[in-house]
């Protein structure tokens, strides 16, 4: 018996460590992209143009950084985007509450219908050109709020706080119904305040996506005072490799332009990942508990 435990242990063990190495450099893959991009952003032009820059920085110089950090057209685009990602990630917040909270009530009249009407609009969508147009009837085109309510709720995150809300005893609802309280100071009072997890898990959801999103801005918005960093980003990568472009940014080498590309593909990388250790505590917990009903 206890040289089965014995085995068994041993198996284990060598079981974890497996996955431990095998993590482990599925980590390594993920990062050195990243590295190189980096080490890309700081080297020199006659290294870059030779392609001898993997992992570490050649010719060390700071020259795409100035560039990007002193050009005004990359700080107000951050700057909009930080705020853009901001005011999206609290509407999103606050229409997938609202929209969540109801459906789990039975008596909700019509219930079953409204789940199914949501969720056709999972696999159905009127295409780019009507989305287009709706924009247009609206009078919502180089408008701000173009991009803000088109994509304000995520049918796949609603239904994660509906399911989240449904592991919420419903000891604690019925109890604050008792004592009088309103189906919003119920959601005020009790939901939100023991949704933190879920809540976190989908702003980070919604923050990276807005962040990362450049589509809308591309179709709906000509107003360059307003295009997000992602597709400020989109154009230069598009036409930086072009002379024009090149000694517009003052560059005059092909080997500078790239290091420029690498600085600016960091600098619009790097915010949205600082996000992530405040929230990966919350992040695990929240889409854990999410998908289980109790």
């Amino acid at each position: 018996m206890d040289d089965n435990r014995m085995i068994h242990s041993t198996g284990s063990k060598i079981g974890d460590w497996f996955f431990v190495i095998l993590c482990v450099f599925i980590a390594i893959i993920c990062l050195l992209p990243m590295v190189n991009l980096l080490a890309r952003s700081f080297s020199g032009a006659d290294y870059l143009v030779k392609h001898e820059v993997y992992l570490w920085p050649k010719g060390f110089n700071f020259e795409a950084y100035k560039t990007v950090l002193t050009d005004m057209k990359y700080i107000k685009s951050f700057i909009w985007t930080v705020i853009l990602t901001v005011i999206c990630t609290v509407v999103s917040l606050t229409m997938t509450t609202l929209c969540a909270y109801p459906l789990i009530f039975e008596t909700l009249k019509g219930r079953k219908l409204i789940n199914i009407l949501i969720t056709i609009t999972m696999f159905f969508n009127a295409g780019t050109i009507p989305n287009y147009l709706l924009m247009q009837k609206l009078g919502m085109l180089d408008k701000p709020i173009v991009l803000i309510i088109p994509g304000c709720m995520s049918v796949y995150n609603m239904i994660i706080m509906r399911s989240f809300f449904y592991g919420i005893p419903e000891s604690l609802q019925e109890s604050a119904e008792i004592d009088g309280a309103s189906f919003i100071r119920i959601l005020w009072s009790i939901y939100l305040p023991l949704s933190k997890p879920v809540l976190a898990t989908l702003a980070l959801f919604y923050a990276v996506g807005r962040w990362n999103g450049y589509s809308d801005a591309l179709m709906y918005m000509k107003n360059k005072d307003y295009y997000p960093l992602q597709l400020l980003l989109y154009n230069i990568l598009n036409n930086i490799n072009s002379v024009e472009v090149a000694t517009q940014e003052g560059f005059s080498a092909p080997g500078l332009s790239e290091s420029l590309k690498a600085a600016i593909v960091m600098f619009s990388t790097v915010p949205i990942l600082c996000i992530y250790p405040f929230l990966q505590k919350y992040f695990i917990h929240g889409v854990t508990l999410g998908a289980v009903k109790e």
